[in-house]
């Protein structure tokens, strides 16, 4: 069973480049599933993974307490298990068929207010040192671009195009997607760069760097958010997702159709992305409670 995940891990990291933080999910769901399956039945080859035995499985994660999104985030690591053991003839047919996911209510992206935002990137001032230069920019390309926390970490110099104001984002399954810059943004990124070239913070082919010029980190970026967030925001959720979150709910907010919202944010259908309409819808609702007489 081992060489079977490892084979089906090196296929998302290889064929389907999948991110770091991906593969280690399915790597870990794969982990507890086949731990379950050890721990409570003994060896048990491929062949003799049953439907019934998977919902004992889910059933045990119910009884952890385990949330339906987390549950159907583990069902569809399995599914594409399987899939790829039937696409490389190790199975004949899939256990998953009479597997049924659970209903789980979708709830609102977390956003923050678009003046909070104002006050944060024209108001609130950053330390004129290389961190507090870092933190500015950080926070103002997660909020006008609507990148990924990895997409931005990763993001090299190369894939910044100042003369045509737009950056090449290489998002989940290794997609690429152009994104605009506004001319503030362009200049501030080109400040940046020379500054960086200058003080010889360069070694480093990322765009963004801490003071020793090194690759900026996961938690550097979500402990960055965190604080300069709470600036200016008493919302709890405090990371770099609510940024992407605040680009796309302000964007639709202004009449931004949802197709380029998609296309921004690297959705690969409209579903992901119609969630920001309801946020739109929840504005309307305060506007229309506020100002008609009988609201």
């Amino acid at each position: 069973m081992k060489s079977l995940s490892y084979s089906f891990i090196d296929y998302l990291k290889f064929e389907k480049r999948y991110s770091a933080h991906t593969v280690r999910a399915y790597t870990d769901d794969l982990g507890q599933f086949f731990g379950f399956i050890e721990s409570t039945f003994g060896e048990t080859v491929l062949a003799a993974i049953s439907t019934p035995l998977i919902r004992s499985w889910l059933a045990s994660l119910k009884e952890q307490k385990i949330s339906s999104k987390s549950i159907n985030r583990k069902i569809s690591s399995l599914k594409s298990f399987f899939k790829y053991q039937l696409r490389t003839e190790k199975l004949e047919k899939s256990p998953m068929a009479g597997i049924i996911s659970p209903k789980s209510g979708k709830r609102l992206p977390v956003y923050v207010q678009e003046k909070d935002m104002m006050l944060l990137t024209n108001h609130v001032e950053f330390p004129d040192d290389w961190k507090g230069k870092t933190d500015r920019l950080l926070i103002r390309m997660f909020y006008n671009t609507g990148v990924r926390l990895t997409e931005l970490i990763t993001l090299k110099d190369v894939q910044v195009d100042l003369a045509a104001a737009m950056i090449r984002v290489h998002g989940k399954g290794n997609k690429e997607r152009m994104i605009p810059l506004s001319n503030s943004l362009v200049e501030e990124l080109c400040l940046y760069q020379k500054e960086k070239q200058v003080s010889g913070r360069d070694v480093s082919e990322t765009l963004l760097v801490n003071e020793r010029g090194k690759a900026l980190y996961v938690k550097y970026a979500y402990l960055a958010v965190k604080k300069w967030l709470s600036q200016v925001t008493t919302i709890d959720k405090k990371s770099p997702h609510v940024l992407r979150h605040s680009f796309a709910t302000h964007l639709m907010n202004h009449g931004a159709d949802l197709n380029s919202v998609k296309e921004l944010l690297g959705h690969s259908s409209l579903a992901a992305t119609q969630l920001y309409t309801h946020n739109s819808i929840e504005k309307l609702r305060e506007v229309h409670k506020k100002n008609h007489p009988r609201g």
